[in-house]
């Protein structure tokens, strides 16, 4: 697909990247954080519309809700982390009921490898990284349902290269907060690496779901303007 194609027929995914890179260049400019704020936000929400855009399901509503939430989320946490937590709580939710809906089924080996650290790894490190002996166990719990979120995900029979990863790629951002909050209080790792891994994380889940359900129920395909087609 050309990049014209590209373009016309995904304009919010588009709007989406173009809004992430801003968002990350802009970061060490000297503009104020009031004009950054929106310009975070705006990412998932350019999410938000293409899933909401694309397929007239429930599930990808269910999606555009989530990426909605998400994006009051980026610009919370920017002035108040818990609330941004909150709403992030919230985002999570929404993930788990979308992905539980489509569940892959038995899994075996390997896959129950994985499964267990993604549930065990993020309330572990949520409570072992942050110096704050008093912020460990509220971190513990939004690790716990961050570690739900992405289980369900990997245990969904969405593609796990796009959907699975993506929500891998969440929770390295998350981790990466967490020890913000200890071992690289003073560390420029994570000030560098958080929002593009993150993005790219919730970009895959997105495109991924979207992907998916349009191969699945093709009859609910919709373009932009809101008119189902065949297309």
């Amino acid at each position: 697909m050309s990049r014209r194609a590209l373009i016309e027929k995904r304009p919010y995914l588009v709007l989406s990247v173009v809004a992430a890179l801003a968002f990350h260049y802009l970061q060490i400019s000297d503009l104020p954080e009031a004009f950054l704020w929106p310009i975070k936000g705006s990412a998932c929400a350019f999410l938000a519309f293409y899933a909401w855009l694309r397929h007239g399901s429930m599930d990808a509503k269910l999606l555009a809700g989530a990426m909605a939430v998400a994006s009051i989320a980026d610009m919370a946490i920017e002035f108040d982390q818990t609330l941004g937590a909150a709403l992030f709580i919230v985002f999570h939710l929404i993930a788990i009921r979308l992905f539980t809906r489509h569940g892959r089924g038995p899994m075996h080996g390997r896959d129950n490898l994985v499964l267990l650290a993604l549930l065990l790894v993020p309330p572990f490190a949520g409570y072992m990284l942050p110096a704050d002996a008093e912020s460990k166990w509220l971190v513990a719990i939004y690790g716990t349902v961050l570690g739900v979120m992405a289980a369900s995900a990997w245990a969904s029979n969405f593609p796990r290269w796009r959907v699975g990863a993506g929500a891998i790629l969440f929770v390295v951002s998350d981790l990466l907060i967490f020890a913000r909050l200890g071992p690289l209080a003073t560390s420029l790792i994570p000030e560098y690496l958080v929002w593009p891994i993150y993005y790219l994380g919730q970009l895959l889940i997105t495109v991924g779901v979207i992907t998916t359900l349009r191969k699945r129920d093709p009859e609910l395909r919709v373009v932009q303007g809101g008119k189902e087609t065949l297309h």
